[in-house]
């Protein structure tokens, strides 16, 4: 540290004049500091006012962005409700469309074993043209395809029994 006084109370010119040289020195270094601090301070607040612009840009981009993602999942929530029922439909058609296509295959079933028995039947009693062949081949076919035999088979006899009662209403 400097000690003022005593440089003041001495009366040599040359060490006077040193500290006056060294004085205005110090004074210019701390004018040039001051300058560049006032500088770094105007250069410190524009990039804080910069800073700030930026953040607040963000903020209204994040603000939008934020709408945006909500309308779209509000948008991909409609589509999925469309989709989701569009798919029950579907469901709801197939099922209908099995229903249908099971009772047509029921039906064809039904006709193509009306035309067999119808077929069958005819097949059967063809030689029988009058009551009393009718009832001998009855007789005979009963034996033959009775369910008691080996051989035998319900849904035939019950077949033979039909159209015997069927020919014999037509005599």
């Amino acid at each position: 540290m400097i000690d003022w006084e005593e440089i003041i109370q001495t009366e040599n010119e040359d060490e006077l004049k040193k500290v006056k040289l060294w004085l205005f020195q110090e004074n210019i270094r701390l004018e040039n500091e001051r300058r560049e601090f006032e500088r770094a301070q105007d250069k410190f607040f524009k990039e804080k006012v910069k800073f700030r612009d930026e953040i607040d840009s963000l903020n209204r981009r994040t603000v939008i962005e934020r709408k945006r993602l909500k309308e779209e999942n509000l948008f991909f929530d409609k589509k999925m409700e469309i989709l989701q029922a569009g798919f029950q439909q579907l469901e709801a058609d197939r099922k209908s469309f099995e229903r249908e296509k099971r009772s047509f295959l029921e039906e064809k079933t039904r006709q193509q074993y009306a035309f067999i028995e119808g077929d069958i039947a005819e097949t059967l009693f063809r030689s029988a043209n009058n009551p009393l062949a009718l009832r001998k081949r009855y007789r005979d076919l009963v034996k033959i395809f009775h369910p008691d035999n080996v051989f035998g088979d319900k849904e035939l006899v019950q077949l033979i029994n039909k159209e015997f009662i069927r020919r014999k209403r037509e005599e």
